[in-house]
């Protein structure tokens, strides 16, 4: 009945079912506030806009993830700097980013690889201590949860995938932002 109903709408990219989508996403993920993408790459780029990466600027991100973690980077002007994965979750090791951190690092990307959350408290603990972005891509998290915290709910934005073969779809393509910081929420 439901795709019936969004079949029917007059837009199909960003009608009242998407609306409801955004608000239910929200609620399910802990978060004030979600918006849908046509993907997660899409999602991670404008995140990377918002937290003002421009050229110069370096964000930690994790050596294992797909290409479009790094290339939102690259395409703000900005530098991937990686920091090496704990060999037993292929997580990024919190213990690795500390001393990638120069004066030039604007914020830290962590993916939440096969479904398992990083280490968030030590990563959010160093991101404050530095006045850092965090960014989680969460496209193989959905659902995911670190200490009762739901994946995208932790980091200043969360982006998730809805790929065909993510394990929530929207008929091929599809993404989604969430935050609960009102400054970003604003930009976005």
């Amino acid at each position: 009945r439901m795709v019936l109903a969004a079949m029917k709408q007059e837009s199909q990219t960003m009608g009242p079912q998407v609306a409801m989508f955004q608000k239910e996403f929200a609620k399910i993920f802990e978060v004030k506030h979600a918006f849908a993408t046509s993907n997660c790459t899409t999602a991670m780029h404008a995140a990377t806009q918002v937290f003002g990466i421009k050229p110069g600027d370096e964000v930690i991100v994790t050596p294992i993830t797909f290409i479009a973690t790094s290339l939102v980077i690259l395409k703000e002007g900005g530098k991937p700097v990686y920091a090496d994965i704990d060999p037993k979750t292929f997580n990024i090791d919190p213990a690795k980013i500390e001393d990638k951190i120069t004066s030039r690092t604007k914020a830290i990307y962590v993916v939440h690889y096969g479904g398992q959350m990083c280490d968030m408290d030590p990563i959010m603990a160093v991101a404050r201590k530095h006045n850092l972005y965090v960014l989680e891509d969460c496209a193989h998290t959905a659902g995911a949860k670190y200490k009762g915290r739901p994946a995208g709910s932790i980091g200043d934005i969360g982006c998730f995938s809805f790929h065909s073969l993510k394990n929530i779809t929207t008929l091929g393509e599809g993404g989604m932002i969430t935050t609960n910081n009102e400054k970003l929420y604003k930009r976005l």
